[in-house]
């Protein structure tokens, strides 16, 4: 058996099958997840997330897609070439008659009622070319173009929501692991005191009660540590989850440093929301314009060659043809009209969302401000509260032991001091992730103002 009989009897499925595993088979099976790194900083999360996340990967489908269109809108403008060919036997009179007529075998003495069998090899070639349609080819084009500027910017909305929405996860865990250690040092500093408390109930300086006071306050401060151990497992969890991942573990790199630069006042302008919403209202005006130019009419051209042979007659024969075509509607029932109304009434809906639109960013920037300011503030604040909460923890453990003070003064000063380290850890990650929020309503990706200067310097 040769190689090509060989080939033949292998099921088309098999070889479709194989493609698709082979290297550059599809371009979907060439995007492999990159390997994560061992200790997490918030730039590589970004990097990381932009490369992997199916948000991004989806985003570039649809600008592959928005491509393909503006390609189908562009091929209105060139010609059509069809080859056609086909063979066939008849002896229907007036088909073979056609057939003696094409293949240059007529003769007198045939018999118009019963020109016999016939058969006819017919190979065609034609070409067509449409000269004019009223303008809706042009708009067409205009359409594809303005939709693919769309996906472009629709893009860049991505990108720039994801790596805010990682460096926020990422802070979260920050957070989350602050919150730990403060719960931890709650539960450690109550621990202590109740040992200082049994020794001093044992040796009858202390009342049943206030000892059972600080038993209650470890198991409060238990249940608060568990919880926060959960929340720190959540954020990992989440933030796994915006890098494409389903597991993994999450360390972060104590070295790791979330500082970005504060853009100056945002104009809204830049962003790409905005962006890609005007290119939506210009696409839908060169969808009225291909809609009103559909009330013109349309010119077409063609032209064809075509050979006939015939083998029971064994005749041959050869013809063309070439013309114009002009095609116009007189009454199409009010379609044309309810077209141009709808597309029109679409046209000034994306306008008026586009007013909306700007009116709403311009009232993030602002919002986005004050809670940066608010957040700058809160770190003063809170700075000086856990610097007063340790200071009087401290003394109160001291008082306590030399027994000056009540148990409950002492869980006082114990809840005053962990919700001034969870409110001071609560006011650094608000503020970082407040920068991180500027910078997106600027218009800006986290690190770097766009995603190409980022993923040009990665680490």
């Amino acid at each position: 058996m040769n190689p090509l009989e060989i080939m033949q009897k292998i099921p088309i499925t098999l070889i479709v099958a194989a493609a698709l595993f082979l290297p550059g088979g599809t371009e979907t099976a060439a995007a492999e997840a990159s390997e994560p790194p061992a200790l997490w900083t918030a730039r590589q999360a970004v990097i990381f997330a932009l490369q992997n996340s199916p948000d991004s990967r989806i985003a570039a489908q649809r600008i592959a897609a928005a491509e393909a269109m503006r390609e189908q809108a562009r091929s209105a403008f060139q010609p059509r070439i069809n080859l056609s060919a086909a063979y066939a036997q008849t002896n229907t009179p007036m088909y073979s008659f056609g057939n003696i007529l094409n293949q240059g075998s007529f003769s007198n003495d045939i018999d118009f009622n019963n020109p016999g069998r016939t058969d006819n090899l017919n190979m065609k070639a034609e070409v067509l070319y449409r000269f004019y349609n009223g303008g809706q080819d042009t708009a067409g084009q205009e359409a594809a173009d303005s939709g693919y500027l769309a996906s472009q910017n629709n893009r860049r909305t991505t990108e720039q929501m994801l790596g805010f929405e990682v460096v926020r996860a990422f802070l979260n865990i920050v957070q989350a692991q602050d919150q730990v250690e403060a719960r931890q040092a709650e539960f450690a500093a109550i621990d202590s005191s109740l040992k200082v408390a049994t020794a001093r109930y044992e040796a009858g300086d202390l009342l049943k009660a206030d000892l059972l006071n600080i038993e209650v306050e470890k198991a409060r401060a238990s249940e608060n540590l568990i919880i926060s151990t959960h929340q720190e497992e959540l954020a990992r969890k989440i933030f796994l989850n915006l890098l494409g991942l389903g597991e993994g573990s999450v360390k972060i790199s104590p070295e790791a440093s979330v500082d970005q630069d504060i853009p100056q006042r945002a104009d809204y302008l830049e962003r790409p929301e905005i962006a890609s919403l005007t290119a939506r209202v210009a696409a839908a005006e060169a969808d009225l314009a291909r809609a009103e130019g559909s009330r013109y009419p349309t010119v077409d051209g063609f032209a064809s060659y075509q050979y006939d042979q015939g083998f029971v007659l064994d005749g041959s024969g050869d013809s063309w043809g070439a013309g114009l075509k002009l095609n116009y509607s007189l009454y199409d029932g009010n379609q044309v009209a309810a077209d141009i109304a709808q597309k029109k009434a679409e046209y000034h809906a994306l306008k008026e969302q586009l007013t909306k639109l700007r009116l709403n960013v311009n009232l993030e920037i602002q919002e986005a401000e004050l809670n940066y300011r608010q957040s700058l503030e809160r770190i003063t604040v809170t700075e000086k509260m856990v610097q007063v909460a340790r200071e009087s923890a401290q003394l109160n453990r001291e008082r306590f032991k030399e027994g000056v003070i009540l148990s409950s003064d002492l869980i006082d000063s114990e809840v005053r001091l962990t919700d001034a380290l969870v409110r001071q850890s609560s006011a650094r990650t608000q503020y970082r992730i407040a920068i991180a929020n500027v910078r997106r309503v600027a218009g800006q990706q986290q690190f770097y103002a766009t995603t190409e200067e980022l993923l040009e310097n990665q680490p």
